[in-house]
């Protein structure tokens, strides 16, 4: 039987790839870094025609690949599985295509699409505690939402602001929002339920929309990125219509608000969950009062140390990083009320050890907000202390 010929594009919603050169059974290709002013390692491809083959994907620029190698998805990017280092031969990987393979996704994550958002959503919607609101439309004419939750039936004692995919590649960012959501929503836990009583949440799951479906980096997008969007007049729509939503659905009542980030592919400080300390002392006594109840109340597979937060001006985390622009979490501290203002960095695929991906991110999203709940409880207790 004839081989059919190899084809590898990115022609569906997330893809990235630049393919140099197909050489018999070697791959020489690149990640596109389009209007991206630094390196980063974004990719996402497909293959066809590559049954029964033995295939090698070399990356000819910058490194590609993490500390649990590739993923593969066999089913058109629903589901991911890591293929491990043993699959990585320097910024390369092998893959041994069965006869059965012929249709696979390969990234250096797991991606998170506007798909899976919609099939998460539509599995809410007969909660009495799940809304979806249109925040605005893109550039590119999309529509961005943001969900209200937890308390939607009377005034709620808290509010709690969440937004995800600042920069459109932290895909992994996106499950643990769906797992902080889902506890809130559904969940018999004591600590759900007293959520979805005092606290109302808004989240919004793609802060960068067009990015995240068409494949780009967001990190360092030129002239200035979504996640440091938050000085001046922004320059997205998205950013610019939170920070005018924000204050007005807040009525004063915002205690906390988290940036879920991811940070590079490998090494100190991304290797590992931690929030990003502020330069404020009042706030970074927060932070550090905040991962200490994460640390206690945690259940989940992804072990959080509150010894891993990264205080200010230790690091990445100085005055430097923030020239470009200022962040959600910094901008967020600003307003009237707010007691807990962070970002936090969720790993691409190694937590201290544990295998990062879409089960154990969602887990994690529920210890998220059960330490919320803690959170908020003790400022209650706090206010009615003499």
């Amino acid at each position: 039987m004839t081989k059919q010929q190899l084809q590898i594009d990115c022609n569906f919603p997330g893809g990235n790839i630049v393919v140099e050169d197909i050489a018999g059974a070697t791959v020489h290709l690149h990640q596109d870094l389009r209007d991206t002013r630094q390196d980063w390692f974004y990719w996402c491809f497909r293959v066809r025609g590559a049954a029964g083959r033995t295939v090698q994907f070399v990356f000819t620029k910058s490194r590609a690949l993490g500390v649990r190698g590739p993923a593969v998805s066999r089913d058109q990017g629903s589901t991911w599985q890591w293929l491990g280092a043993a699959a990585v031969q320097d910024n390369a990987f092998s893959y041994a295509f069965t006869e059965q393979d012929e249709d696979l996704r390969f990234s250096f994550g797991m991606p998170y699409q506007a798909s899976h958002w919609r099939c998460f959503a539509d599995s809410l919607q007969a909660t009495p505690h799940f809304a979806l609101q249109p925040l605005c439309a893109t550039t590119k004419g999309r529509a961005v939402e943001y969900a209200v939750l937890g308390c939607l039936q009377h005034v709620p004692a808290y509010r709690v602001a969440l937004a995800c995919r600042h920069h459109c590649c932290e895909m992994m960012a996106s499950y643990a929002l769906e797992g902080l959501i889902a506890w809130v929503v559904q969940d018999a836990d004591a600590g759900a339920a007293w959520l979805r009583d005092n606290v109302q949440f808004l989240c919004v799951p793609f802060a960068d929309l067009d990015g995240v479906e068409d494949g780009d980096q967001g990190k360092g997008r030129h002239p200035r990125d979504h996640g440091r969007d938050y000085a001046g007049v922004s320059i997205h729509a998205a950013t610019a219509a939170l920070r005018a939503l924000l204050p007005a659905w807040s009525a004063g009542r915002l205690r906390v608000a988290i940036d879920l980030h991811c940070p590079w592919l490998a090494g100190e400080h991304n290797e590992a969950l931690y929030l990003v300390g502020a330069e404020d002392p009042r706030a970074a006594r927060a932070q550090r009062h905040f991962s200490a109840i994460l640390e206690a109340v945690q259940t989940g597979p992804l072990h959080f140390s509150a010894a891993d937060y990264l205080p200010f001006g230790c690091a990445w985390n100085t005055n430097t990083n923030t020239t470009g622009g200022q962040g959600f979490a910094r901008w967020a501290r600003t307003l009237p009320g707010i007691d807990l203002g962070t970002a936090l960095e969720i790993p691409y695929a190694n937590a201290r050890g544990a295998e990062v991906n879409q089960i154990s991110a969602r887990q994690f999203g529920r210890d998220l907000a059960a330490a919320i709940a803690v959170y908020l409880k003790e400022t209650k207790e706090d206010q009615h202390s003499p």
